[in-house]
């Protein structure tokens, strides 16, 4: 049987290594598929040190290999949005399948390219596109196909991860801690997505639809970074039993879909808990299965390479398939997607870890305690430590049970306003994922 011929548009840290994977293990690679996978044409700016391409055709116009009649599969490695969409959709126009490793073009313009791709018959594969090379995009889809999903919550994020883990463990700031990440080449010169949260955002739009069979909304999901959590914070959370992540949760409730990213305490004890420097996971809980946890590399060569080669074969088995028989690009039907809404924030539940700064004046944790009660919000437990030798204020740190985000938001204005209470009132998210 013919080999199919792949066009690799983008040879950087993962177009790289995913020709390496192909080239080291094309037997096994062929084996598996049932034919072999070759690389027939290469799109790239500047030649990368870290693959010898040998005689393989190259060329600078990236959408040259969209046009290439040779061409059986365009893989997309270029990243951002624009050219990438440009690329993808002419593919499509020419009858060809894509894979892709870019979360952004799929969780912005997933919606458009998955209808161009069932008009022409093509697959659009994107498991790269999510937590590197952990296969968590096809347990979603396929392995848990059974159940009704009713969360999901990632670390889907290695920087974020990685100055987290230092914080907690060394005792450093984050300004320190995301320099050494830029020095290692964990973070870009702008670390904006990864420390905001607009890369897990983009991750977890993904996973969300998966999840629920909903639309991709991108715009719907809240990001919250983490550039303002001090290590007072990371050590005050590790002596109540919680660390700290960046945390992306999709949750289904009654009310509408949840979609948020943001710095959560989760309890120590948890294994997700204990997933620490750039690493990834992924936890899913399903009513027929349960819970269950994914965690590998979430980024790297050779890592995400191993997703984007595994997709070249998934659409290497299923491209002379019938087209309508083929796994929904989004695990459910096109034309049975869940109109439920994604929630804005304000409408979201969770419990909170809140850092109060008082004077150090008698009967202020009464008021506080007041004001919490008069809204609804219930305290699990407290810890009061001894007033600051700088400043003389008691810092009052404080877990509540589960209250809606507009009540929270309510009672910290109230607690800001009373006389003893100095600053800001911190407020840190609170997951028990049990």
């Amino acid at each position: 049987m013919k080999p199919v011929k792949v066009g690799i548009c983008g040879l950087g840290t993962v177009g790289s290594g995913t020709f390496n994977v192909l080239k080291r293990n094309a037997e096994e690679i062929a084996r598996r598929a049932g034919r072999g996978i070759e690389v027939a044409q290469i799109a790239q700016r500047r030649p990368n040190p870290h693959c010898d391409t040998g005689s393989t055709p190259i060329t600078a116009e990236v959408l040259a290999v969209a046009d290439n009649p040779e061409i059986d599969v365009v893989v997309e490695l270029i990243g951002g949005y624009t050219l990438a969409r440009e690329l993808v959709l002419r593919a499509i126009a020419n009858g060809k399948h894509v894979v892709t490793a870019n979360k952004a073009l799929i969780a912005v313009h997933g919606n458009e390219i998955f209808a161009k791709a069932r008009e022409q018959g093509v697959i659009v594969a994107f498991e790269a596109s999510v937590a590197g090379g952990i296969p968590v995009i096809k347990a979603l889809r396929e392995g848990l196909a059974a159940n009704r999903i009713n969360w999901v919550a990632g670390i889907i994020n290695g920087t974020g991860n990685f100055i987290l883990s230092e914080m907690r463990e060394k005792g450093r700031t984050f300004p320190d801690v995301l320099a050494e990440a830029q020095a290692l080449g964990y973070a870009e010169a702008d670390p904006t997505f990864d420390v905001e949260g607009i890369d897990a955002a983009h991750k977890l739009t993904i996973l969300a639809s998966i999840a629920f069979g909903i639309p991709l909304q991108f715009d719907k999901a809240y990001t919250e970074g983490i550039t303002r959590l001090t290590t007072a914070d990371v050590g005050y959370a590790e002596a109540l039993g919680y660390r700290i992540k960046h945390l992306g949760v999709a949750r289904s409730t009654a009310q509408g879909i949840e979609l948020r990213v943001h710095p959560t305490l989760i309890p120590a004890d948890r294994l997700i808990a204990n997933v620490n420097g750039v690493m990834n996971a992924v936890m899913v809980n399903g009513d027929a299965v349960g819970s269950t946890l994914f965690y590998g590399a979430g980024a790297g060569r050779e890592p995400t390479a191993s997703a984007v080669v595994a997709d070249l074969v998934d659409v290497v088995r299923a491209m002379t398939s019938d087209p309508e028989n083929r796994v929904p690009h989004l695990a459910f039907q096109p034309d049975a997607l869940s109109d439920h809404p994604v929630l804005p924030i304000e409408s979201c539940e969770s419990a909170y870890y809140l850092r109060i700064q008082a004077k150090d004046h008698p009967g202020v944790l009464a008021q506080v305690a007041s004001i919490l009660s008069a809204r609804g919000i219930n305290i699990e437990s407290i810890m009061q430590k001894e007033a600051e030798e700088h400043d003389g204020l008691v810092p009052m740190i404080l877990i509540t049970h589960r209250v809606t985000e507009r009540h929270m938001v309510e009672a910290i204005a109230a607690l800001e306003a009373l006389d003893d209470v100095v600053g800001d009132v911190v407020r840190i998210r609170v997951e028990h994922l049990n």
